[in-house]
Formats: C-alpha cells, sequence, structure tokens
C-alpha cells in the first residue's frame, strides 16, 4: 500500500459517516475514486458510484461495499443538559460507558461524553450491562438551553471520536472499519485497473451504498437503478481466532489468512466457483463460510433485485466487530483487492452464470 493509499484509508476511517448521515464520507470517497472513473453519481440518499467503462458497454459487473458505521441519535435532552440517546445500527451498549463522542449537531461537531458513573458509586455485586436508554451524553452543558446553543437537538447522530492507527506494521486498530474498508476496496480495485492500462470487457461499477447498518436500504435503491448482470459485494466478516470464541459455532476465520468466500443462500455458486479458481490460479489464500439462511451483509437484498442478479459475497476478516477497537491485517485487504481485480479483468462477454437446468 502506497503513501497515497494509506492516507486515503486514514482519512476514509476518520470521517465520520453514520446511517443515514453518510454524506461526508461520500464526499472523500468520490473526490478519490474520479481520478480513476470515467463518470462519478449519487442518487437522492447518498448511495454513490463511479463508473469505469469497459469494451462492452452492455456487461456490466457492480462491486458494492457500504458506506455507513453505527452510533447513536440523540433521543431526548434532559432538563439538566443530559443527552438520552437511541442506537443506529448495532452499536454495543456495553463497551459505551466512558467513551468520547462527538455529535454532529447544526453549528458543526460537539464533543461530549458516555456517563460512567465512577465504581465507587456504583452497586458492584449486582452490577449489569446498561440498558440503552440509561445511556446519557454529558457535553459540559449547565442546562437543556446550554445544550440547544450549541446546535444540538433530537434527531442529530452521534458517532465515537475514536480515530485508527497502525498498532503494528500491517494491522490496524480503530472504529468504523466496517465497513469502510471495503470502500477502499472498492477505490483500490478500480485504481489498479486504471494502471494497468487495458480496457476489460466489463463496464465495473464501484458502489458505495447507504444504511446497510439499518436494514441494507440503499443497496435496494441502487442495485435497482443500476441493473448490473452480476455483482460481487465486500464488508467484514468475524474473525474467530481470539480468546472466548466458540468455533463450532462461529466458524473458523482467521486474521491474516486471506478473504473469506461465503457459500450457500445469496451466493451464486457458478461465481463462487469463478473467484475460488482466481484465487489458485494468483496464489492467493481464501478462507470458507457456510451461509445457511442469509449472510447479514446487502448481498441479501441485492441478489433478489429484479429478475434475480448472480451475487457473492467476499468478506475481510475482523476482530472486535462493532466496537472502537476493530482489528484488521492489510494483507487480508491487498489480496481481496488482487482478487477482485484479476476477476474483473478476465470477465468475458459470454459469462452469464446462468445454471443449466436442462442440460
Amino acid at each position: 500500500m502506497n503513501s497515497d493509499a494509506k492516507h486515503f484509508l486514514f482519512q476514509l476511517l476518520n470521517t465520520p459517516s453514520p446511517s443515514g448521515f453518510e454524506v461526508e464520507g461520500q464526499k472523500v470517497w468520490l473526490r478519490f475514486v474520479s481520478r480513476f472513473a470515467d463518470a462519478v453519481e449519487n442518487d437522492a440518499y447518498g448511495n454513490a458510484w463511479a463508473v469505469r467503462n469497459g469494451t462492452s458497454p452492455s456487461f456490466k459487473i457492480m462491486l458494492e461495499a457500504h458506506a455507513d458505521e453505527i452510533g447513536f441519535m440523540i433521543q431526548n435532552i434532559s432538563e439538566e443538559g443530559f443527552l438520552y440517546v437511541t442506537r443506529t445500527g448495532g452499536s454495543d451498549r456495553a463497551i459505551a460507558r466512558g467513551k468520547r463522542v462527538q455529535i454532529l449537531g447544526d453549528q458543526g461537531p460537539v464533543l461530549g461524553v458516555i456517563g460512567n458513573t465512577a465504581v465507587h458509586l456504583r452497586d458492584s455485586e449486582n452490577e449489569k450491562v446498561p440498558q440503552l436508554h440509561e445511556l446519557f451524553i454529558d457535553v459540559g452543558a449547565r442546562n437543556r438551553g446550554e445544550v440547544e446553543s450549541r446546535g444540538i437537538r433530537v434527531g442529530h447522530p452521534a458517532v465515537y471520536v475514536d480515530s485508527v492507527e497502525e498498532i503494528t506494521p500491517g494491522r490496524m486498530v480503530g472504529r468504523a472499519i466496517d465497513n469502510r474498508i471495503g470502500s477502499f476496496i472498492l477505490a483500490q480495485v478500480l485504481a489498479n485497473l486504471a494502471a494497468r492500462g487495458n480496457r476489460p470487457v466489463a463496464t465495473v461499477q464501484a458502489l458505495n451504498a447507504v444504511q446497510e447498518e439499518i436494514g441494507s436500504h440503499g443497496i435496494k435503491m441502487a442495485a435497482y437503478r443500476l441493473r448490473p448482470d452480476l455483482a460481487i459485494v465486500l464488508d467484514v466478516t468475524h474473525a474467530t481466532d481470539s480468546p472466548g470464541i466458540d468455533r463450532n459455532k462461529h466458524g473458523g476465520t482467521k486474521l491474516g489468512g486471506g478473504p473469506a468466500i461465503t457459500h450457500g443462500t445469496a451466493n451464486h455458486p457458478l461465481l463462487v466457483q469463478r473467484l475460488i479458481q482466481i484465487a489458485q490460479k494468483a496464489s492467493i489464500p481464501l478462507q470458507h463460510e457456510a451461509s445457511s439462511r442469509s449472510t447479514g451483509t446487502d448481498t441479501d437484498q441485492l441478489y433478489l433485485t429484479r429478475g434475480g442478479i448472480p451475487s457473492a459475497l467476499v468478506s475481510i476478516p475482523l476482530r472486535y466487530m462493532h466496537s472502537t477497537v476493530e482489528m484488521v491485517d492489510l494483507a487480508d485487504v491487498e489480496r481481496c483487492i488482487l482478487l477482485l481485480t484479476d476477476f474483473v479483468e478476465r470477465l468475458a462477454e459470454t459469462d452469464g452464470f446462468k445454471l443449466d437446468l436442462l442440460a
């Protein structure tokens, strides 16, 4: 990863982009990918995409990731100036107390802390994880009027302020790696295709979708509009190699073991088979996951669009998902970029990925 790419990745991860309020993050992403695309565009709700034309404009592959992150939203402001919250997406209330946040208010970001009553004053013998409605943000205000004077009201989003850092060479820690690491991969695939010069057959639609964390709403809008012939979704998956995880329940995916390919449900078997073949030719290590009912990603909505879109899910192993210390191995990221670049370059217009039941 060169310095330009790393700078972009850090900027992307550090820009707040909570579900439903992804504008600033999408602007960062679009500015970068426009260097490698023939066109960039967005829709009414902030889905953003970049198109790199192939030699066959009618043959389109979508590469998709989601741009949003989990967070909180102001639910009530007390007369004493404390802000009570509800969550946006799967925010973990068990880690919330004592964390710093920024509220994206009308007058710009406002710093605050999620209150953490001192251990001396808590009933430690009967202590439980606080309920969501018990969490509150303290912005140092004396009363409700002071809160409102700083441009904060009910309905404003908040995210943790934790930034990203390289904890050891090749491994990064931070918030929002789920799933702006996927957004980064999209950009790097486009950059690779531009650097290699030759135009592949397929036209690439690199889509950075909104609102995945609250129901995969963005992909429904964009996939219906863009009509891809096939699609690959990028997301993160649970690395289960840290202590306390039952691998018989949750699988055996390892950090640094390579991207994970999912089998079953939304994942088209012929498309999955092609990805495996590409990986073998390029000596890219892959891990395998099972999906018995749903993937829990945008793939579940994408493949259902219109008459059905052959789709596959490729995931980056991630430790400590939905926390402020999500950990990723950059070797897995680089391998995924190479896999998808090679996949796009080897596509032929005759690759329909349709199961032949009449043979």
